[in-house]
């Protein structure tokens, strides 16, 4: 349920209201708008009068929330969610590029990558630590080890970190990430979400290559509803009959979501095709259908790398495409704001 206020509502009126909601076992979120300022209600609604609450001076308007997700639903919470990281931000009409390596293969290979996406415009570092892999044989990752050699590419960057959380066991080792990862294989690890939920650090949450959009709501729901509202949905594709590419990247995602949600939306062209020639094509549609930004996987060596070589772009093609994208970035704000 929401309850929407009229423009400068009577404070004790107000205060009234909330304790009185509060009796009744719900949660309240306060959203403060630039015209209204809106109640959103999380849990039991079904024994509260409507029309009671719409009756009182302060109250605009009162409606039912079908969804359920709520604390993620743009009902409650109208305005666009604009997420801090580092010296930097996630959604507010930024464009965030996070590009690095699928894998940390060593520290002077994530060292070397991170200043080369940074003086191409990127604005945050992606690499993973721990990787999940199809195969157990698979290289999965160097772990802790590739932890630390992110966090000195940080320091010699000044790049926040985005990198995969896999099991709970390992959230200690996170502590001085600066955005967690969970991804496609975990999207409904629900253990795995309460658990980042229960921390403040912003949560990137990759959609499971079979989830809808409301599954995928769901899984931010989860994160949400235990504490933690910095989370970013990140579309990386999605499984269908097709076979040439890796996944089928669902671009109308970003669309329905901004009309769903308020939280930021980050696009991922390299897992969703598996293949490095589609990586500019997608990148730029994704920019101009109005993603708040994208993860490219950049690697110096794609040829020898040690996981998803194929998808990945070397520096000296990175660096041409983030200027394109910063430009049609530019470009479409101006024409968004006509």
């Amino acid at each position: 349920m929401i309850v929407i206020l009229k423009h400068n509502p009577n404070r004790e009126q107000l205060e009234s209201l909330i304790a009185w909601l509060q009796e009744k076992g719900v949660i309240i979120h306060t959203s403060i708008g630039e015209a209204n300022t809106i109640l959103g209600l999380v849990g039991d609604t079904s024994q509260i009068d409507i029309d009671l609450i719409a009756a009182l001076d302060i109250v605009q308007d009162v409606k039912r929330v079908q969804e359920p997700y709520k604390n993620a639903n743009r009902k409650f919470h109208p305005e666009d969610t604009v997420i801090p990281v580092g010296n930097t931000q996630v959604g507010g009409g930024t464009l965030t590029i996070m590009a690095g390596p699928c894998s940390v293969e060593s520290e002077e290979q994530v060292v070397a990558i991170a200043k080369a996406v940074k003086a191409a415009g990127a604005t945050m570092l992606r690499g993973g630590a721990f990787k999940p892999r199809t195969s157990p044989y698979a290289f999965q990752g160097l772990g802790a080890k590739g932890l630390e050699y992110l966090k000195t590419a940080r320091q010699e960057t000044g790049l926040p970190i985005v990198t995969e959380l896999m099991d709970i066991t390992q959230l200690p080792l996170f502590t001085d990430v600066d955005i967690i990862q969970i991804g496609a294989r975990n999207m409904q690890n629900f253990d795995l979400l309460k658990a980042v939920g229960h921390q403040d650090k912003p949560v990137m949450i990759k959609r499971g290559m079979s989830a809808t959009y409301e599954e995928w709501l769901m899984s931010a729901e989860y994160v949400m509803a235990s504490g933690n509202e910095n989370v970013i949905l990140c579309e990386r594709g999605i499984r269908t009959f097709e076979s040439f590419t890796r996944n089928t990247l669902d671009l109308a995602a970003i669309s329905v979501l901004r009309t769903l949600t308020h939280l930021p939306i980050i696009v991922d062209p390299s897992h969703a095709t598996g293949k490095y020639w589609l990586v500019e094509p997608l990148a730029r549609a994704a920019v101009a259908g109005g993603a708040d930004g994208l993860q490219i996987e950049v690697h110096n060596d794609p040829a020898h790398a040690l996981c998803d070589g194929p998808q990945s772009l070397k520096p000296d093609v990175f660096a041409p495409l983030a200027e394109k994208l910063l430009k049609l970035h530019a470009f479409m704000r101006e024409l968004d704001s006509e």
